[in-house]
C-alpha cells in the first residue's frame, strides 16, 4: 500500500493481484489497514485456485476473489475465509467466451459458503454465445442487473 492510501482511511481500497505469494509475504510483515480489501485473480484452475490459499492466509477485514476474466469452469472451490466473489467475462479484440454454467457454479458456491457475489459483465461474448460490444452484452445474470 502506498503512504497516500494508508493516510486516507475515508476511502476503501480494493487491492487485486495475481501475485498472491507476494501479497502474503508483504502483509505477513505489515498490518492490513481496515479500509483495504485484498483480492486475487482466479481466472482458471491452474493458476487461480492456488492463489485463494495465499489470500486466506492474510489477515484482512475483506478478502475477495475476482474471476474475471473467467476462462473456464473452476470446479469445486473452497471459499472459506473469503468474503466476496466477483465473476465476469473477458472483453477486447481477443476475448474468449464465458459459459453461463461457469458463472452459475461460482454463484452457487458463493451462496454455499455465505460469500457475497457480484456479476460484473458478460464481456465481449453474450450469454447467448454471440460476439458483440461489451456494453451490448450487459450485466444481466439470473434475471438481475448487477450494479
Amino acid at each position: 500500500m502506498s503512504s497516500d492510501q494508508k493516510e486516507t482511511p475515508r476511502h476503501t481500497y480494493q487491492i487485486l493481484t495475481k501475485r498472491s505469494d507476494r501479497l502474503r509475504g508483504y502483509f505477513s510483515r505489515k498490518a492490513v489497514p481496515g479500509h483495504a480489501w485484498l483480492g486475487v485473480s482466479v481466472e482458471n484452475r491452474q493458476y487461480g485456485i492456488p492463489r485463494i490459499g495465499n489470500l486466506r492466509m492474510v489477515n484482512s477485514s475483506v478478502r475477495f476473489i475476482s474471476a474475471e476474466p473467467l476462462l473456464e469452469d473452476l470446479g469445486e472451490i473452497d471459499l472459506s475465509g473469503i468474503h466476496w466473489g466477483i465473476a465476469g467475462g473477458e472483453s477486447g479484440p481477443r476475448a474468449r467466451p464465458m459459459q453461463i454454467a461457469w458463472v452459475e457454479n461460482i454463484h452457487r458456491q458463493c451462496r454455499r459458503f455465505g460469500v457475497a457475489f457480484f456479476f460484473k459483465q458478460w464481456g465481449g461474448w453474450g450469454a447467448d454465445g454471440k460476439r458483440r460490444a461489451k456494453k451490448a452484452n450487459g450485466r444481466v445474470f439470473n434475471g438481475r442487473v448487477w450494479k
